[in-house]
């Protein structure tokens, strides 16, 4: 991957990040802005933090960070969506509203900004010319039992997230057929690792989990713990998204990718390596344990992705695998989060 990071570095394009304040795109953003690019970023601070920019903006330094404007505003406007695609060469579009129980509890708000946001999004980047890599999501597949999952065998959406991740790709597929617009869509499997919000009703498993464990708090599992899950660190991400930004190869356009590490582990396996990374740092606060609680409505039970069409075409290969990926993970929320008694208070 040198050789690709090289190339970033020597290509100077102008690039557009969606959803920046998050999870996903803060990393994008930084990356971006390490390797000489220049960067409009949009977010509405629904979901994301303002501390990710400015986490973002001391790790590159003020010198890169000039070459980054950011608008607040949100995907929900067509004007807000043109403004920031206007010069823009690639758009890495990944503001939305995430969560399976979110959209369960609230369809229209999810539909708004992950349906409408979506093509307002699409549009504006057709009118900008510029390529369009977006982000999906493992919940299309829904109850489609197959495993590992190919990207072809799609089964009933299980939750309104579902549908909308996978009408973006419906629609992703007709602007390429009836604009020409260049479109990647990168199905994320269970992305993790630092900035990812341990807080709310919706906050994903692996944040949560080490805030317990670093509290001495049980730790909730939904279902019998047996359920499995891809773990995908979000440096594997970020590098799937850059490919797809920048690959000259037309085949490998106008699809969409698997991203994840392609191997599965359970819930109570998982909690395993967490309680040992824990125990290293804070032996005394590994007695936590599992409340089991019923399985959430909208899940699906097994998760695993077949990963080799994004090797083939986009050159993706995961530079970490899950026990690495919840090392670095780990250390960003003690550092962060640990300089106090109350930890993640």
């Amino acid at each position: 991957m040198n050789a690709f990071w090289s190339a970033l570095a020597a290509r100077k394009l102008n690039w557009v990040v969606t959803g920046s304040a998050g999870f996903i795109g803060s990393h994008l953003l930084e990356t971006l802005l390490r390797h000489g690019q220049c960067v409009v970023s949009l977010d509405n601070f629904s979901t994301g933090q303002r501390d990710n920019l400015l986490e973002v903006r001391a790790s590159v330094g003020e010198e890169q960070w000039k070459r980054h404007r950011f608008i607040e505003g949100d995907i929900a406007d067509p004007a807000t969506c043109r403004t920031a695609c206007r010069e823009a060469d690639v758009v890495l579009h990944q503001a939305a509203l995430g969560s399976v129980p979110r959209s369960i509890a609230d369809p229209i708000a999810t539909h708004q900004a992950n349906v409408s946001g979506f093509v307002n999004m699409l549009e504006a980047a057709r009118a900008a010319k510029a390529r369009f890599v977006y982000a999906s999501s493992s919940a299309t597949y829904g109850d489609h039992p197959g495993l590992p999952k190919t990207e072809d065998a799609i089964g009933h959406p299980l939750s309104p997230y579902a549908v909308t991740k996978r009408v973006n790709e419906l629609y992703a597929a007709v602007f390429a057929r009836c604009y020409g617009l260049q479109t990647v869509g990168v199905r994320y499997f269970n992305v993790f690792g630092p900035r990812q919000d341990p807080d709310g009703p919706y906050a994903a498993v692996i944040p949560r989990w080490i805030r317990a464990l670093l509290r001495g708090e049980p730790v909730e599992i939904n279902g019998d713990g047996e359920t499995t899950r891809d773990f995908c660190f979000v440096a594997n991400a970020v590098q799937a998204n850059l490919l797809a930004a920048l690959t000259d190869d037309r085949k490998a356009l106008n699809r969409v990718y698997n991203i994840a590490v392609g191997e599965r582990i359970s819930l109570n396996r998982l909690l395993e390596i967490l309680r040992d990374r824990v125990a290293e740092i804070h032996g005394e606060r590994t007695a936590a344990s599992p409340v089991y609680r019923p399985f959430r409505e909208g899940d699906v039970q097994h998760s695993l992705a077949d990963i080799s069409l994004a090797r083939t075409y986009l050159g993706y290969e995961p530079s970490h695998d899950v026990a690495n990926g919840l090392r670095e993970t780990l250390s960003w929320y003690v550092s962060r989060f640990s300089r106090t008694a109350a930890g993640f208070a």
